[in-house]
């Protein structure tokens, strides 16, 4: 396993859609490498174009830094159903140290993926785990959490993020 270097703001990979997963094989290096990223990083996330990677493929643990691991592999995810529910949550974001940014979301969604033994799934997620979730599908989609702010709170947010460099 490998911890890889993670690509920081405004790396323009960052701003790219992901090409779909055509073929699995060799899939399980990169996966492995993604959980000893995020776990070093110390993330809850972390989308393949975050080291890189230009593929749809994330992976999350949204309760190990609570006591329980719950390793989660997501390829060429969807989302099929979000609820109409929402909520404000305080995101942060490996790629973009040293800055969070309140973000409204759906408060439960059904994902679809697939998973490294090439069996399609569809879950349901709620609370932080479908907060993690779309965050990580957002950089699959080249977004990031400064595209999800208003103009005005984008350019507070980047200024901020522009002062730590």
């Amino acid at each position: 396993m490998t911890v890889r270097p993670i690509v920081k703001w405004p790396d323009p990979r960052l701003s790219k859609v992901c090409a779909p997963v055509e073929n699995l094989t060799g899939l399980a290096d990169l996966v492995r490498d993604m959980f000893e990223t995020m776990y070093d990083a110390p993330g809850r996330g972390l989308a393949a174009p975050q080291i890189g990677v230009m593929q749809r493929v994330f992976v999350m643990d949204p309760t190990w830094k609570d006591g329980d691991r719950s390793p989660f592999v997501c390829i060429n995810p969807e989302i099929h159903a979000a609820s109409d529910d929402t909520a404000q949550a305080t995101e942060a974001c490996l790629s973009i140290p040293g800055v969070s940014a309140e973000v409204t979301r759906p408060t439960d969604i059904t994902l679809g993926y697939t998973d490294l033994a090439g069996l399609r799934h569809e879950t349901r997620l709620t609370g932080f785990a479908a907060t993690c979730a779309q965050h990580e599908l957002d950089h699959l989609n080249g977004v990031v959490i400064f595209d999800r702010l208003a103009p005005q709170m984008r350019a507070q947010v980047e200024a901020r993020y522009a002062a730590l460099a």
